[in-house]
C-alpha cells in the first residue's frame, strides 16, 4: 500500500503503488470506501478531494494508505485517534496567500 517513488532530475513523476500484502490491500480498500461515506471526517474529505482529481479507485488506495499510517501511529505511540475533521483542508489554506497568488 506504499506509493512508488519515481523522482528523476528533481521532478516527481507518478509512481505506481508497490506490490505489498494483497490480503491487507483487500481489506483496506473497502475500509477506505466506507470511510468516504462518513460525514465530516478527515478521511472522507481526503477521499473526495482526491477523487475529483485522480478518480475514485486511486483515491481509495490513497485513503487506504492513510488508514494504514494512522494504524501504525496508534500502535507505536499507544495513543488515541483524534480526527482532524472534515474541514481540515479548508482551514489549512491561507486565504491571503491564495488571493495574492490569483492576483499574480
Amino acid at each position: 500500500m506504499a506509493p512508488g517513488n519515481n523522482i528523476t532530475g528533481g521532478k516527481r513523476r507518478s509512481g505506481k503503488t508497490r506490490p505489498g500484502d494483497k490480503w491487507l490491500a483487500e481489506i483496506l480498500n473497502p475500509c477506505a470506501r466506507s470511510a468516504a461515506r462518513t460525514r465530516d471526517t478527515y478521511l472522507s474529505a481526503q477521499f473526495w478531494r482526491l477523487a475529483r482529481r485522480i478518480g475514485k479507485k486511486k483515491a481509495a488506495v490513497a485513503v487506504g494508505h492513510s488508514i494504514l499510517v494512522i494504524c501504525w501511529h496508534l500502535l507505536t505511540e499507544r495513543c488515541d485517534y483524534a480526527d482532524l475533521g472534515g474541514d481540515y483542508f479548508v482551514h489549512r489554506t491561507n486565504p491571503d496567500r491564495r488571493r495574492d497568488h490569483l492576483i499574480q
